[in-house]
């Protein structure tokens, strides 16, 4: 395991937006199982969880997308520092432009952690989809939005619309006889769906 906390850009006394621990150990156990050639991440942030893709599949590439030019720039360097050069590229965009412009190159995964701007995750998830090879698996974190997702009642309005799409995606994905999907209770939540056909 890779310290988080030695990475530049890692707030010592602040709030990380990081992979969870059992989050990342799913996810090592599926890298293992399905040892991915491609591999493509949404919401890179310091480059974390993208050096514990390319250290635990040391044949691997992955392309990894983060809005914010700052952090853009931190993962860049860190993920340097760790050894990673000529395996990765952190495209600094938004990220329905680049899934829209990944679509359009043709390219294809198969591996697709999704961890950025939850609200979106049902925008994306059609593209996504394209994106995928067949038997590659498709990994969003964080599908419970601090239990609001499974909360009765009234949601607070400022999550109001976060919470909706999440529920839309979720049932979407469930619904979908492309995918066999699994939900993780623990942490955050965790869907994976992996493509049958």
């Amino acid at each position: 395991m890779i310290d988080k906390t030695k990475l530049l850009g890692f707030k010592k006394d602040g709030y990380n937006p990081v992979i969870r621990p059992k989050t990342l150990e799913l996810m090592l156990k599926i890298l293992d199982m399905h040892k991915p050639k491609q591999v493509l991440e949404i919401g890179t942030y310091i480059g974390y969880s993208c050096s514990e893709i390319l250290q635990n599949c040391p044949t691997c590439n992955v392309v990894t997308v983060e809005k914010d030019k700052n952090l853009a720039i931190c993962a860049t360097e860190n993920l340097k520092n760790m050894g990673f050069s000529g395996r990765f590229s952190v495209w600094n965009m938004d990220a329905f432009d680049a899934l829209e412009k990944l679509q359009a190159e043709k390219q294809k995964f198969d591996f697709i952690f999704l961890d950025g701007a939850k609200g979106q995750y049902l925008k994306y998830l059609p593209i996504l989809k394209v994106l995928l090879n067949v038997g590659g698996v498709l990994m969003a974190d964080d599908i419970m939005f601090h239990g609001y997702v499974e909360q009765d009642g009234t949601v607070k309005h400022k999550h109001r619309t976060i919470v909706t799409n999440l529920r839309k995606f979720l049932q979407e994905i469930k619904e979908d006889k492309d995918f066999q999907t699994q939900i993780f209770d623990f942490e955050d939540g965790v869907s994976v769906c992996i493509k049958k056909s």
